[in-house]
């Protein structure tokens, strides 16, 4: 069974752009946002996946995660049955330091969650450690509220 260790964290200033070496835009959308099976097409770039997310396990991190990639267009006409609440974003990818398996992923959101910008780093084990870049801030792992499948439906301008 695939799991991630993810862990998120809010992003204080911009000044990760400077470090990143790739931003990319996404576009995604929610064919179920059950918690229990949280169902996923996303267009990333020219690439699209599909992925089916399973709840995080109690006070962890940890979650199954399946992922495919699929065609574009058939990820366009999945879109078109997606729940209402797309998501809109560029993922700007920064060098993790030291060199680890996993670099940092930054989410700067776009539309109704403008202003929100969230910063990945999957661990293993989930409690490794890392280093705190200058940017990155408060960490909300754990706070539904920040999950994407949650900000398609409470986006975070009604926050």
């Amino acid at each position: 069974m695939a799991t991630e260790n993810e862990r998120k964290f809010l992003v204080k200033d911009d000044s990760y752009k400077a470090e990143a070496y790739e931003s990319i835009p996404i576009a995604q959308g929610y064919l179920s946002t059950v918690p229990q099976r949280t169902v996923r097409i996303r267009i990333a770039g020219d690439k699209a996946f599909i992925t089916i997310k399973g709840e995080h396990k109690e006070g962890s991190s940890e979650c199954f995660e399946w992922e495919k990639e699929i065609p574009v267009e058939e990820a366009r006409e999945l879109m078109a049955l997606a729940e209402p609440g797309a998501i809109d974003k560029t993922r700007w990818k920064v060098k993790r330091t030291p060199a680890g398996s996993h670099d940092w992923e930054v989410d700067e959101f776009h539309g109704d969650n403008e202003g929100l910008v969230m910063a990945e780093l999957e661990l293993s084990p989930e409690d490794g450690p890392f280093d705190r870049p200058a940017w990155l801030g408060l960490e909300v792992t754990g706070d539904d509220r920040y999950y994407n499948a949650a900000l398609s439906k409470n986006p975070y301008k009604n926050w």
